[in-house]
């Protein structure tokens, strides 16, 4: 992308809001934002674009409806407070979206469900599956179980593993700041917002560092974030959730908050990171047909063009491909473990379900998931 036009032209958005905009002053949540919110999403999806929202906000839901005077300070009570105040947060989401006839999702995830490989693949198609039936996914981190976000507001990182999972192109970061600042405006009222900046340029450490500008402008987590996201190809705009329409301004490729550029196309920086996964869990090896289509066409390996199995892999282990010589010729990401594998090979797709008594997927290895060496 060279200009902020182009991400008008982008299909699939992650749009992350905070508790900073969603309560009122910690006071529980704030229906009208969330209105206003849902609105602008149905906005987006009127026009073409398919929206995962990540939101915060449970915890301060919850200490509301408890009837507690304070934000507690014990692990558990938080986690209680999560608990009871997530249902109230996909009621309200569920509620507005309804205005719009559209159906929505509660998905609630650990990191381990984007990192671990056979989560990670298992996340991916319940995501993209929802998207395809023109249902919103309501993302939120599984408070009642982990403590990070609690703890450390860790839902940028999870919005940007969201984005990272189903290949977004855009991610939102809304916050109660305008974007990032040279400066911390709160302390100098002439600070210039980053109007435009590569992502990994290291001027955003030097201000983000140790005490530095951005930290104090809890903008750390959002910087690491964008880079993250980055690693997809995904583009991240950083803008305040207190604009009126910002979603829209920002999907009409108007100049609003912080753009962190990546300067890569998310298909060519999915295969980068996929080949930068170096350590792989056993290898298959096929038959000169699978061999010439995945060089030749760049689909999908399927289970007939397998015809030897080397390993102890689980689902979702890096695999290699070799040609019948040794040779590796791709690696991916599996659907099926060693023993499935073996079981199936040389059989064609429609077949998977007789032999194994189910089928997870119609590939061996998709072809999103595959990168050619």
């Amino acid at each position: 992308m060279t200009d902020r036009s182009e991400i008008s032209k982008s299909r699939r958005w992650v749009v992350k809001v905070g508790s900073a905009l969603l309560t009122n002053d910690g006071r529980g949540l704030d229906e009208g934002v969330i209105s206003s919110l849902v609105d602008q999403l149905a906005q987006l999806r009127a026009a073409g674009h398919e929206v995962v929202l990540v939101s915060s906000g449970a915890v301060a839901a919850g200490i509301v409806r408890l009837g507690w005077a304070a934000r507690p300070h014990l692990l558990h009570e938080l986690q209680a407070a999560a608990a009871v105040g997530q249902s109230i947060l996909v009621q309200s989401y569920e509620a507005s979206f309804k205005r719009h006839d559209i159906a929505t999702a509660q998905i609630l995830l650990v990191h381990d469900d984007v990192l671990a490989r056979d989560r990670y693949l298992n996340a991916r198609g319940t995501l993209k599956t929802l998207l395809k039936l023109r249902v919103v996914p309501i993302v939120n981190e599984n408070d009642t179980v982990v403590t990070d976000e609690i703890r450390f507001g860790d839902n940028d990182t999870l919005a940007a593993l969201v984005a990272n999972l189903i290949d977004a192109e855009v991610l939102v970061l809304l916050t109660d700041q305008k974007g990032l600042y040279h400066e911390d405006p709160r302390h100098n009222a002439a600070a210039e917002l980053v109007d435009t900046c590569d992502v990994l340029d290291p001027k955003l450490d030097a201000m983000a560092g140790e005490g530095g500008t951005l930290g104090r402008g809890g903008m750390v987590t959002k910087l690491r974030a964008a880079r993250l996201a980055a690693r997809s190809g995904t583009e991240t705009v950083i803008a305040s959730g207190r604009t009126e329409n910002v979603l829209s301004i920002i999907a009409a490729g108007a100049n609003e908050g912080t753009w962190l550029r990546t300067g890569k196309q998310p298909e060519n920086a999915r295969k980068q990171w996929l080949a930068g996964m170096v350590q792989t869990a056993g290898s298959v090896e096929l038959d000169d047909g699978a061999v010439r289509v995945l060089r030749e066409s760049g689909r999908s390996l399927l289970s007939v063009g397998v015809r030897d199995v080397r390993g102890n892999f689980s689902r979702g282990d890096m695999v290699s491909c070799r040609d019948a010589g040794g040779r590796e010729v791709a690696r991916g990401l599996v659907n099926y473990s060693a023993d499935e594998t073996r079981r199936i090979m040389g059989s064609p797709s429609r077949d998977i379900e007789s032999i194994l008594g189910y089928q997870l997927d119609e590939e061996l290895i998709h072809r999103d998931n595959l990168v050619l060496l």
